[in-house]
């Protein structure tokens, strides 16, 4: 009898208007507005590419010549490029903590998460599928993206040490360390290259100053103070800093 109940209101779900089949809510359709490397948004859904994982916007890497660049503004920019405007159609795989639609998305029939870590703007992500495998080692291969110079996986970006590993399509050049490791935030920049301040205001906003700015020497980088040095306007940008006023 009590089948018989579930069968019946299932059926009714499924007739009524308002209330899509488990087969249309499991997946998520439309044009994505690109956030991040591996996260976009359809609609009002935040969507994190699973299997994957791409470069937080403030991340940066080293190019062939041992110069620091913004590969997570790149990452977030060339899938905007190659992808935005596109019809997508995401796979609902999970909810993570943060909140967000866990994914396995197609643009145009093609699996973007493939089409990231073959370009080298993402890893795969063992921990979770080793699908994607093949397309990292062909990725490395072709020294595309990120696999250019040497970078910093995704993952240990986000809580790096001493012991951190440093990643190439060769051995990473010498002082990779110290250049992608140095301290953002001391009172001597990390390269002579990365002149731009930034610092806190009383608002809690980040500013950053360039040397031509009326406050630029005032500025005391000190870590206590959440001071940070930045090697472009793009970087400063991408870390969610705004130019002074002044």
């Amino acid at each position: 009898m009590l089948r018989k109940v579930l069968i019946a209101l299932s059926l009714l779900a499924l007739s009524l208007p308002g209330l899509p089949s488990l087969a249309l809510a499991t997946d998520i359709t439309g044009m994505a507005k690109v956030r991040a490397g591996d996260a976009v948004m359809i609609g009002n859904t935040r969507i994190r590419l699973g299997g994957i994982d791409a470069p937080a916007v403030d991340q940066l890497c080293l190019n062939t010549k041992s110069e620091r660049w913004t590969c997570g503004v790149a990452a977030r920019d060339e899938l905007a490029k190659y992808a935005e405007g596109k019809s997508w159609v995401c796979h609902t795989r999970s909810i993570d903590r943060r909140g967000r639609t866990v994914a396995r998305c197609e643009v145009g029939g093609e699996d973007i998460q493939k089409w990231l870590v073959r370009s080298g703007w993402a890893l795969a992500y063992t921990r979770i599928s080793k699908d994607y495998e093949p397309d990292e080692a062909a990725a490395r291969e072709a020294k595309a993206g990120m696999w250019q110079g040497a970078f910093i996986a995704p993952w240990d970006w986000r809580e790096r040490n001493k012991k951190t590993v440093i990643l190439g399509a060769t051995k990473p050049p010498d002082g990779a360390h110290a250049v992608l490791l140095a301290s953002a935030s001391g009172p001597v920049a990390p390269s002579p290259d990365c002149t731009i301040k930034g610092n806190v205001n009383s608002a809690g906003e980040c500013i950053f100053h360039q040397p031509t700015s009326r406050w630029y020497t005032q500025i005391k980088m000190k870590i206590s103070k959440g001071t940070r040095w930045f090697c472009s306007v793009e970087e400063a940008e991408a870390a969610g800093c705004r130019e002074t006023k002044r």
